[in-house]
Order: structure tokens, then C-alpha cells, then sequence
């Protein structure tokens, strides 16, 4: 199994710096070393600046017999002043994107069903969650000139970003043991991304399968690089 593995980015994102809150630092451990499934390749990756005064990044790809299906990247954002739009301190963003086949790429339903996916796999989970928003994007492409060979493609792209709330809600004591239970649970929530990143990749569900899940058919052939 992978383990997400990596270094903290330097400058005012370095979450073992001095100056870092704890409930960053907290926040970025339950992130490291997560058990995942065989077919996902983890690692840390540097995060954008001023998003928030604190950032960690990952990136990861879904990769089974050395093709890659579907790849992403997860960002967790700390503001300790808090921000209104997000309705906390945390806030996790992501970019996923994977290629079709093309008997999926004129399905009329595919943007609410790859957002569903998104939002299933957080309640699967049962990670609490707020004020979730983004976008799914499908881009085709057609090939001209020295490129006209090669057969049509699209590429299916969901942005997104939700606050991942303490399990038992915001709390306002100081302290340690407040400090303490105003951490989200990243650890769970990197497992719910993951989930949505196998699902994208038109890989069945781990473990037994599920009635009403449906899944993207396992894409073959050369893909683009990240």
C-alpha cells in the first residue's frame, strides 16, 4: 500500500516552522502516512502562495500497469483570523482531471454525476464538511495537420473546494484540549479524495462493490502528462 509521503514547502507555508500554528501542524500530520490503495501514487508537492497564510500541497496519480488514468492535487488552506466565505479556518481545494472514452464524453448527466462523486465520497466517509462549491469541466479535442492521426479526445475536470469541519463542530475554548477539537480529520478526508480520484479512473470501489455507484469505464491508450 502507498503512504503519502513528502516535504513541507518552505517560507510562510512551512508547517514545522516555529511561527506555525499547531492546528496547522496537526492538520498536515493527519495527512502524512495515510494508507491507500496499490493503484495511487502520493506525494507532497510546494502549494500556491497567498491563497492563505498557511498551505500544504499534494499531488497524486492513479496509475494501473504503468498507464496513468486520472491525476490531481489537494491543497489545505489555514487562515487563523478565519475567513467568511469559508465559515472557518480550514479550507481544502483540488484539481482532478482524467480522459474519457468517448461513449462518456456526450453523456448530458456527466458534470452532476462527477460532482456527486465528489460529495458522495465525503459523506461515504462521513467526514463533516461545509460550503462545498466548484466546477466540472469537459474539454474535447480534435487533432489537425501533423496531428490529425490521432483520434479524438476529452478530458473530464472538476475544481472544488470545502471546508472540512472539526468532527464535533467549532468550539471556541482556549487551550490545548480547544485547540485540539478544532482540527478537521484530513486524514479521512484525503481517504474521501482518493476515493474520488480511483473513481474518476473508472476503477471499481475497494472492498465489496456497492449498489448505485457508478463508475467512468477504465480508460486505455497514450495519455497526456501532468
Amino acid at each position: 500500500m502507498a503512504a503519502a509521503q513528502g516535504h513541507l514547502s518552505d517560507g510562510p507555508d512551512d508547517a514545522d516552522g516555529e511561527e506555525t500554528p499547531s492546528v496547522f501542524r496537526q492538520a498536515v500530520a493527519g495527512l502524512q502516512g495515510v494508507r491507500l490503495r496499490p493503484e495511487i501514487e502520493l506525494d507532497a508537492t510546494p502549494p500556491p502562495q497567498r491563497l492563505a497564510p498557511y498551505s500544504y500541497a499534494l499531488e497524486a496519480a492513479v496509475v494501473v500497469d504503468d498507464e496513468e488514468l486520472a491525476d490531481g492535487r489537494l491543497i489545505l488552506l489555514h487562515d487563523p483570523a478565519g475567513h467568511e466565505a469559508w465559515g472557518g479556518t480550514f479550507r481544502l481545494v483540488t484539481l482532478v482531471h482524467a480522459e474519457l472514452e468517448p461513449e462518456m464524453a456526450t453523456d448530458p448527466l456527466l458534470p452532476e454525476v462527477c460532482w456527486s462523486w465528489l460529495t458522495g465520497a465525503l459523506e461515504a466517509r462521513r467526514v463533516p464538511y461545509a460550503a462545498p462549491s466548484g466546477t466540472v469541466t469537459r474539454a474535447s479535442s480534435h487533432y489537425f495537420g501533423g496531428l490529425r492521426e490521432r483520434e479524438p479526445s476529452t478530458r473530464i475536470e472538476i475544481r472544488a473546494s470545502w471546508s472540512p469541519a472539526p468532527a464535533n463542530g467549532p468550539v471556541a475554548a482556549a487551550g490545548a484540549a480547544g485547540a485540539a477539537a478544532q482540527v478537521p480529520d484530513t486524514a479521512a478526508h484525503l481517504s474521501a479524495w482518493c476515493d474520488l480520484l480511483c473513481q474518476i479512473a473508472g476503477l471499481p470501489p475497494g472492498g465489496a462493490p456497492e449498489a448505485g455507484i457508478v463508475t467512468l469505464p477504465q480508460r486505455r491508450g497514450p495519455h497526456s502528462s501532468r
